[in-house]
């Protein structure tokens, strides 16, 4: 099979930083055009928005969309409906209604439609996966703090109504959490905290439960200063297990049993590869749903602005 023919739309940090690299490395991929307000890649074809593109490069067969959720939709409806196959960073979408309609949209065409959880291809979280189903699991822990200040400086889209606000990093446990549970877990309370100048939470505190009474916890924070915090934390009748750094390390009772080289980027296009092969879909909501749950079910506790 000749190369699949990519586009990249919205030029920024985590292209740069991972999407890039990532599709260099991987014979599955040619990258021929992007699309980006400000950004642009050198050696290939650049333009100011998917329209332009779109009309200008009919070769493209595929486009990875990486803007920020709040205007994914339209950027992906149009991807679709010019027959392309379509890779959504994460979030898919800003509500899960409008990832829905893409997914209808894909399959009437005939396309493959990709939900990316980067996450999920953390080196340790097959491993976790395996030792969970093979035990009871007593309680868990997520602990998922940040420092927003570091990672999106001066990104205002975060904090706009959609932009998921504490939720964009959070939603990478959640993307982990669904993934390795033996069953699904469903939100009993919430509580999220709003900077009284934002539209968007800056921290929140989730209690979930499954059908069996689960006993899941996760604390979600943008204010954390020093070491930063991505640790999931299960009391099993096996040990105690610790999925830390985001996924990339495991640990039973306190003895180190998996950790590999970060590949998640390159894990995510090996699997658009397969997809648009088979010709067929990828789209896992249940992190979306979640947030969507928590936004729904949740109390507001307004705190002090904040300010960059």
């Amino acid at each position: 099979m000749s190369p699949i023919n990519l586009a990249i739309v919205g030029v920024g940090k985590i292209v740069r930083d991972q999407h890039l690299p990532a599709v260099a490395k991987n014979s599955d991929y040619r990258l021929i055009a992007a699309a980006s307000r400000h950004g642009t890649v050198d050696g290939i074809d650049n333009f100011k928005s998917i329209d332009e593109m779109l009309a200008a490069v009919p070769a493209i067969d595929a486009v990875s969309l990486c803007m920020p959720p709040q205007y994914r939709y339209e950027a992906a409806e149009k991807a679709l409906s010019a027959g392309k196959h379509v890779f959504l960073e994460k979030p898919p979408g800003a509500t899960l209604s409008e990832v829905a309609d893409l997914e209808a949209l894909a399959a009437s065409k005939g396309l493959s439609l990709f939900a990316s959880w980067h996450s999920r291809y953390a080196p340790a979280a097959e491993a976790a996966k395996t030792f969970l189903a093979g035990t009871t699991i007593r309680a868990m822990q997520v602990i998922w703090k940040e420092d927003v200040r570091h990672w999106h400086p001066n990104q205002e889209w975060i904090w706009q109504a959609g932009g998921l606000g504490v939720f964009d990093p959070g939603i990478n446990a959640l993307s982990i959490v669904t993934h390795i549970l033996p069953r699904p877990a469903f939100i009993t309370a919430a509580t999220l905290e709003f900077p009284e100048n934002r539209d968007a939470p800056i921290a929140a505190s989730i209690t979930f439960s499954d059908a069996k009474g689960l006993d899941l916890k996760a604390d979600f924070d943008w204010r954390q200063t020093g070491k930063q915090s991505w640790d999931i934390v299960a009391q099993t009748e096996a040990g105690e297990m610790v999925l830390s750094e985001g996924g990339a390390k495991l640990s039973i009772d306190g003895k180190l049993v998996h950790e590999e080289p970060e590949q998640e980027y390159p894990m995510l296009y090996k699997r658009f590869a397969e997809i648009v092969k088979a010709g067929t879909s990828d789209v896992d909501l249940a992190p979306l749903r979640h947030v969507a749950d928590a936004f729904m079910l949740g109390r507001r506790k307004f705190v002090e602005a904040f300010h960059d």
